[in-house]
């Protein structure tokens, strides 16, 4: 019988990080049914198909996974999610950094909106119908545009339990958060994000994320912090990490795993020594970084810990209140503030890229303290203007890292990519709209750090087996057709600083479940996207 698609003469480049090969690949019901390779296509019959695709000249390759994505609500607001699906995207990790929309109760959930309006927007547009993972999940299934995977958000576990204090949890509290995080485990998360530059999750000491984490290794899922410091106390915070993870049993997925700020500069060997030694002593590790030296977060994460408790209405108190406003304004300027990783601020390195109140629109593309000579004032100043003024919906670029270390940490065995992308603003980071093509055509074409067939597996087979999906991330027959099909000579990232929502160039089609998402360049109206829900151990 014939398949529903044939796509013939691709180069496949299939995950394993083995040399290309020039095949036929049929497709039918979603599922790779057949790779006939030139070879020995002399001597068997080619495989015949409904459609055929001409791919000469394209490579062929798994869908690339997203490894740490902020599309949580993207997903759901935007049918087209070009953002994505236009890069080769088939699969995105979200629940990241410890914030997210389930689980949650009404009270939860609305501090949580607020929290992370920066982030996603504030969801106005959206019906937030539901409250447990499994019925986010459930959502998703309605269709969307690329698939999506789940990490149960700690900080909002912790949200809803203990509130946005800055206290220890109780026993009793203790025992409801690991309630929680195996109900959102057994609904299908894939495992648990914390975000420890961020509140409510930086409060929970190691003891209790152990303890959380014994639970996610219950169920056979990985555990993604955002560690406590990117700058000042970065190696001994990814040593936390390591640590905690080998106590609780747990599988770690270190969270865009960057080296950042000028402590750092040329230290990534130091940080990959300390991964391989865990390595070697058994530790079950990976990372994911984006290739971009600029970080990209909310201007409110920036201020120190104690400032935020409470949750946003304090915080925005807080920052009213002349006393108050003056003991922020130390911790960031001279004793460098926990949420800005332990260093003090370069206000000239804090670019905004997104307000929610469009008549703050021109900060926008200015660094703070570009805005504060414009104003002939302190850059603190300004800041404080913003945060009051946008009600903490400001979203920033910080220029603090080093290409150096991005291509080292690139390197390594157990990189896979992820690219961190916020979507909303004006100007967002072009990571969002950029990252696997710029893999790809920057870092494999230009510069030679990687080899096609190495990049592609840190891309897809990598996270694949991280995430536990065993008909995912190969070329491979049996396999679910989540694939993408790319010039190599062409490929390459549309998206730049001053046009960050450029689309890619060299992509021609995505599929995703065996269905054209992107085809001739173009997004199609087709929604073959669904939840990936955790494989049961």
């Amino acid at each position: 019988m014939a398949a529903d698609l044939v796509i013939r003469d691709a180069d496949v480049v299939d995950g394993s990080g083995a040399p290309s090969y020039r095949a036929d690949v049929a497709i039918d019901d979603g599922r790779i049914v057949s790779i006939v390779k030139e070879a020995a296509a002399a001597g068997c019959q080619r495989p015949t198909a409904t459609r055929e695709l001409d791919a000469e000249g394209l490579v062929l390759s798994p869908g690339f996974i997203d490894m740490h994505a902020h599309s949580d609500l993207a997903l759901l607001r935007d049918p087209d999610h070009s953002a994505k699906a236009a890069q080769g995207v088939t699969l995105e990790v979200i629940g990241q950094d410890g914030l997210s929309y389930a689980p949650v109760d009404d009270r939860t959930l609305e501090a949580v909106r607020r929290a992370v309006t920066g982030w996603n927007g504030p969801g106005d547009d959206i019906d937030f119908d539901w409250r447990s993972v499994g019925e986010y999940l459930d959502r998703l299934d309605r269709g969307v545009a690329v698939n999506a995977a789940y990490l149960v958000p700690q900080g909002t576990v912790r949200a809803l339990v203990v509130g946005w204090e800055d206290r220890p949890a109780t026993p009793a509290e203790l025992d409801r958060m690991r309630r929680l995080v195996a109900e959102g485990l057994a609904q299908g998360a894939v495992g648990m994000s914390s975000g420890l530059t961020y509140t409510p999750g930086m409060y929970a000491g190691d003891a209790e994320l152990t303890e959380l984490c014994r639970v996610v290794a219950g169920y056979g899922g990985y555990y993604c912090p955002h560690h406590r410091s990117y700058g000042a106390g970065a190696l001994q915070a990814y040593q936390e990490m390591v640590a905690l993870a080998r106590e609780a049993g747990c599988a770690l997925h270190l969270a865009h795993a960057t080296m950042n700020f000028g402590v750092n500069e040329g230290r990534a060997p130091e940080l990959l020594a300390l991964l391989d030694e865990a390595l070697a002593a058994g530790a079950d590790l990976s990372l994911d970084t984006y290739p971009y030296t600029p970080g990209c977060t909310t201007l409110v994460a920036l201020l120190p810990g104690w400032a935020n408790a409470g949750g946003p209405g304090e915080v925005l108190r807080r920052l009213a209140d002349e006393e108050t406003a003056g003991r922020i304004r130390y911790d960031l300027e001279v004793a460098g503030s926990d949420g800005c990783h332990g260093v003090p601020v370069e206000w000239d390195t804090v670019e905004i890229s997104g307000v929610a109140d469009p008549a703050l629109a021109e900060y926008v593309g200015r660094t703070v303290e570009e805005s504060a000579k414009a104003r002939g004032e302190a850059p603190w100043v300004t800041a404080r203007l913003l945060l009051l003024a946008d009600r903490l919906g400001t979203t920033v670029l910080q220029h603090v890292g080093h290409e150096e270390n991005v291509r080292a940490i690139m390197r390594h065995r157990v990189h896979t990519g992820g690219s961190d992308g916020i979507l909303q603003g004006a100007r967002p980071h072009p990571r969002a709209h950029g990252t696997f093509p710029h893999y790809l055509g920057r870092y494999v074409r230009q510069l030679g750090v990687l080899s096609l067939e190495e990049c592609v597996a840190h891309l897809t087979s990598r996270p694949a087996a991280r995430l536990r999906l065993p008909d995912r991330g190969l070329v491979r027959e049996g396999h679910r057709a989540d694939l993408v099909l790319f010039d190599p000579e062409t490929v390459a990232a549309g998206s730049t600083f001053e046009q960050p929502r450029a689309l890619p160039t060299g992509i021609p089609h995505v599929l995703v479940d065996g269905r054209f998402v992107i085809e001739d360049g173009r997004r199609t109206d087709v929604l073959a996207g669904r939840s990936v829900r955790r494989t049961p151990v």
